[in-house]
């Protein structure tokens, strides 16, 4: 509908611009002036009266900033929810640490005469940080021992000495019992098996000795000296499990 300009016209009793010729209807001039934010639209129930109803706006700044950091924080965490598969998925899964992906230990903070445990191929690692007293005396009991040399046992080629190891203060060591697969218990101290036990790991099931390298003793169950896993050392503080460029011999 055509709204009314700002000059004088007429309105007809019902309410409609412009009059209606004839009829006996009465007329009055009114001056119509539109006002900024008004429309003209129909006033009655009926919808049949008509008349300028006034639009206001009103901003509620509060409550728009409200939504606006309502939706920036909606839209940050689904940012995250949808970064942290892939995030995660960088970290070797426990199904590839069981198929031998290698697996990382801190080493820097333990203590002489301390061990520490870890998992790799599904089977236990135990990292032994050897005293110097225990690093000179592997040498004193060879004559007891099945395969001091390591001749006829799992390693990686630079364990084939007395320490079984990189570095002799550390030896790493998969702790699995070579009869049946148990795991040996740490029994580091002098004497705590038996008299003259050198100190080293004890397999209750059975019965079966190992030294501090893991060689293992006369007269026991286990044929073989424990196995030394494949490992590298990271600078000073880490060891890397399975890492390669150090495979078993």
């Amino acid at each position: 509908m055509k709204l009314p300009s700002r000059r004088a016209g007429t309105v007809s009793s019902g309410g409609w611009p412009g009059g209606v010729e004839g009829g006996g209807v009465a007329r009055r001039r009114v001056c119509i002036m539109l006002r900024p934010r008004q429309a003209w639209q129909p006033t009655g129930r009926n919808g049949k009266t008509w008349g300028f109803i006034t639009m206001t706006e009103h901003v509620d700044l509060g409550r728009r900033k409200l939504l606006t950091a309502a939706t920036a924080a909606t839209g940050a965490i689904g940012a995250g929810l949808a970064v942290s598969p892939f995030l995660a998925s960088w970290k070797p899964s426990a199904r590839a640490k069981a198929l031998g992906a290698p697996v990382e230990i801190d080493i820097s903070r333990m203590e002489p005469g301390s061990m520490v445990k870890v998992e790799w191929r599904g089977k236990p690692v135990w990292v032994v940080r050897r005293t110097p007293e225990m690093v000179a005396g592997l040498g004193a009991h060879d004559p007891l021992l099945l395969d001091p040399g390591s001749a006829a046992s799992k390693q990686p080629e630079f364990a084939k000495n007395p320490a079984r190891a990189q570095k002799p203060e550390y030896f790493v060591v998969l702790g699995v019992c070579t009869h049946l697969g148990c795991s040996p218990m740490s029994k580091f101290a002098v004497g705590e098996v038996e008299a003259g036990w050198p100190g080293g790991f004890y397999c209750p099931c059975h019965g079966s000795k190992f030294d501090l390298s893991g060689r293992v003793f006369k007269g026991v169950p286990a044929p073989a000296n424990l196995e030394v896993p494949p490992y590298a050392f990271v600078g000073d503080g880490k060891i890397v499990v399975g890492a390669e460029g150090a495979a078993a011999a």
